[in-house]
């Protein structure tokens, strides 16, 4: 009777431990969260059974609520207004990081630019067309140099000067949800909003994540989606600029959103669209911007000098065919 009792209860440990590592083994489920925010869509896949979008939603508001120009309530729209304020951590963030990259890339990038780009009619208010007059007097009060952050506070030189983070802060966004996830502890998901991406881990068949960068055709409706070439990604920022989708003709020329805030004018080089692979999407973001505002040389010469940035150009060649130029560093990101 003792040996059966004995058996029983060894056959009993068994089953209790394969079944514990069934449950150990077993994968959970990926969700997906998806829907509207910035004037954009937004999709979240991650690995968890919980449904976060409630709280993903809260979190973009709370962004909204610092960082967006369209919405009068925002520290920066308050900023704009030259109230007085101490600013919250979203805009301390990103506002010094973006000061960072200004100097990193000698003006090329610049959120200042914002009255600029309200001139051109690309920006946060209504402008009408300008003449190198206006352009001129605009650039008195443009510049990264003449706007900084003490205690919190932005102190500027001229009351003038007008902060827009549009080229950055949809970069940051990511990075914020991919920082919301982290904290939940979620090691497998992918953030996009408007094409911004952050990857981490594996997607669900357990390989590496597959993003495509379109062709940079002209489609102001975005109604061609097709793919110049797939990057296998995890544990990185991806951000696409271009010029293909925001623009406008006047009297036969074409005028794109990207301002060099160096010249105030919308520039004309030859690349369409600029993909940067980095560490996070924010920086991602304003580098992709910053490469289409220094055109293909200049981009060029700036990636060889810092081997560690990893960019994938399309431009247009001398018969209006696309091209391509990347670094040696996005080798590793094709299959």
């Amino acid at each position: 009777m003792k040996t059966k009792k004995s058996f029983l209860w060894l056959a009993f440990l068994i089953l209790a431990t394969i079944w514990i590592l069934a449950r150990r083994n077993q994968k959970t489920d990926f969700n997906t969260a998806s829907g509207f925010v910035f004037g954009t869509v937004y999709k979240i896949t991650y690995q968890c059974k919980d449904d976060l979008k409630p709280e993903i939603e809260a979190e973009l508001k709370r962004f909204d609520q610092s960082l967006s120009p369209f919405n009068d309530s925002s520290v920066i729209s308050r900023v704009n207004r030259n109230e007085e304020l101490v600013t919250d951590s979203f805009f301390q963030t990103c506002f010094n990081r973006s000061m960072e990259i200004s100097r990193e890339t000698e003006g090329a990038f610049d959120i200042t630019v914002a009255p600029l780009a309200n001139a051109w009619g690309f920006g946060f208010k209504k402008g009408t067309f300008p003449d190198s007059l206006m352009i001129d007097s605009l650039l008195q009060f443009t510049g990264y140099e003449k706007v900084k952050l003490e205690n919190g506070k932005v102190i500027k030189q001229d009351p003038r000067t007008m902060l827009s983070c549009s080229a950055v802060a949809k970069g940051y966004s990511v990075d914020v949800v991919a920082h919301l996830l982290d904290r939940k502890g979620i090691k497998n998901y992918m953030v996009d909003i408007g094409g911004e991406v952050v990857v981490k881990g594996k997607n669900a068949t357990g390989d590496l994540w597959r993003i495509g960068i379109n062709k940079p055709y002209d489609d102001s409706l975005a109604v061609k989606q097709d793919i110049q070439t797939i990057l296998n990604l995890t544990d990185v920022g991806m951000a696409t600029s271009g010029n293909y989708r925001n623009y406008y003709y006047k009297d036969g020329k074409k005028y794109a959103h990207t301002i060099d805030p160096r010249t105030g004018y919308p520039v004309q080089h030859s690349i369409l669209s600029s993909t940067v692979v980095a560490e996070d999407c924010m920086t991602a973001d304003a580098l992709a911007t910053s490469f289409m505002v220094m055109g293909l040389e200049e981009a060029e010469k700036f990636c060889k000098a810092n081997p560690m940035i990893d960019a994938y150009f399309i431009y247009s060649g001398e018969n209006g065919e696309f091209k391509t130029y990347y670094t040696d560093g996005m080798k590793r990101y094709f299959k």
